[in-house]
């Protein structure tokens, strides 16, 4: 199973010298193909799931492009971060776009119900209204709502990857200890 991931992620995450050959990242190359965006370690792994998540449900086009270039500000692994935005393609589109709408719209009827500060007013007054629906191309519900999914995506996506990380490096230890004591002479 593993193998066959693996292979999955070879055939489809372009390689460094295929992003050195492309001339949109060539203007960039210096920036994005720094050997250490590349390395899969504790640290980039998680950064990479949450970017390419956020990235990926947040932006509806260009989202790996956007990515590539996002993750060299964060220092996340550009790799991870393309492979997560897929997450994000037409057929999940399909339940994301209604969510984001569903929870958008249950965000501004709330917000009308209660006494503070209204979310829609304070979007308004600092335009950040806008650049959502820019962003994503959609309504002002359905836009809040992709941001919602997508800070929630991220958030859950760097948990996960970052205790999986650690479950594996210490199943990883145990298993070498383990066999280091089989091969002790007894005695």
């Amino acid at each position: 199973m593993k193998h066959r991931i693996g292979a999955w992620l070879r055939a489809r995450v372009p390689t460094r010298e295929a992003l050195e050959r492309n001339r949109w990242v060539r203007p960039f190359a210096h920036r994005v193909l720094r050997s250490d965006l590349w390395r899969f370690n504790r640290r980039s792994v998680p950064r990479g799931i949450a970017l390419g998540l956020f990235v990926g449900i947040l932006i509806p086009f260009a989202h790996s492009f956007v990515a590539a270039l996002t993750a060299v500000f964060v220092r996340a692994n550009v790799p991870v971060a393309i492979a997560a935005t897929w997450t994000s393609n037409p057929a999940t589109w399909v339940l994301i776009f209604p969510a984001a709408y569903k929870i958008g719209e249950a965000m501004l009827h709330l917000d009308r119900m209660t006494g503070l500060a209204p979310i829609s007013g304070t979007m308004q007054h600092t335009g950040s209204d806008h650049l959502l629906q820019r962003l994503t191309g959609a309504g002002l519900e359905t836009a809040l709502g992709l941001f919602v999914l997508a800070t929630v995506a991220a958030t859950v996506g760097y948990l996960l990857t970052s205790f999986g990380w650690s479950w594996w490096i210490a199943r990883k230890r145990s298993q070498r200890l383990a066999q280091a004591r089989l091969r002790e002479p007894a005695g």
